[in-house]
């Protein structure tokens, strides 16, 4: 029979899995309230304008009004997938699909999911980069929040970087920027979900994008980890096992 010590700490575990569960749930109320009620606004009011008949429009502010209808809906569109890939991460194991893959084909699909910034980005991996044991769709994905992140905190003009380098049996993938940076203090709190540094609203995803990148890197079983980039910044490093027939 269980002890009454132990019926005590099941109990314990149970309050505080609530209490957690309970955060989280406040925390993407609190974010889903501003994220995603300010593109809906400005879709709505650039439909409405267009619509009022007693509005004339000249062709370029038609243009303009559509323009910012799609880039809201774009805005939108990668919320929603944010606030699903977090839910995803909240609920239980992730489903993962390992595959072998290449880092250079990844980090080309990221780049080419983004809605603006591409042109912003340098991707210096090597053709003799060796193939890694991953998920390719979860990696694309955090690849492209990671690089999303750089290129908002990045100054004019100063490209983020994609390299790697082989390590033994491991393979990094880096994602460099000469932003602000994030004090070594800091970013236990900015990995944890729906949290930003100093809580501003950045149209990043309701602060989801790098607790996404590592939840989808820990699920594969790689690590994920924030450093100073020399000269300022921030370096995002992603290590993966390299695939078997490499390894071998």
């Amino acid at each position: 029979m269980p002890t009454s010590a132990s019926s005590e700490d099941d109990r314990q575990r149970d309050v505080g899995a609530l209490e957690e569960i309970d955060a989280v749930r406040t925390a993407l109320l609190r974010a889903v309230s501003h994220d995603l009620r300010t593109p809906l606004a400005s879709i709505k009011a650039m439909i409405s304008g267009l619509r009022d008949p007693t509005v004339m429009w000249t062709p370029a502010q038609v243009a303009e009004a559509l323009l910012t209808v799609d880039e809201e809906t774009d805005r939108l569109n990668r919320l929603v997938g944010n606030l699903l890939d977090a839910s995803r991460l909240q609920i239980g194991p992730l489903a993962v699909d390992l595959h072998t893959a290449m880092l250079g084909d990844v980090a080309t699909a990221a780049l080419q999911s983004l809605d603006s910034g591409a042109d912003q980005v340098e991707v210096c991996i090597g053709p003799d980069t060796p193939a890694v044991r991953c998920d390719p769709t979860l990696l694309e994905r955090s690849v492209a929040n990671i690089v999303a992140n750089a290129i908002r905190h990045s100054p004019p003009g100063t490209p983020v970087r994609i390299e790697s380098g082989a390590f033994g049996e491991q393979v990094h993938l880096r994602i460099v920027d000469h932003g602000p940076g994030i004090a070594a203090s800091e970013r236990p709190r900015v990995l944890a979900p729906f949290q930003r540094l100093g809580d501003q609203h950045t149209g990043d995803g309701v602060g989801l994008g790098l607790s996404i990148a590592q939840g989808f890197v820990d699920a594969m079983a790689g690590t994920f980890t924030l450093d100073d980039t020399p000269g300022g910044g921030l370096t995002v490093t992603i290590s993966l096992p390299r695939a078997l027939e490499d390894a071998a």
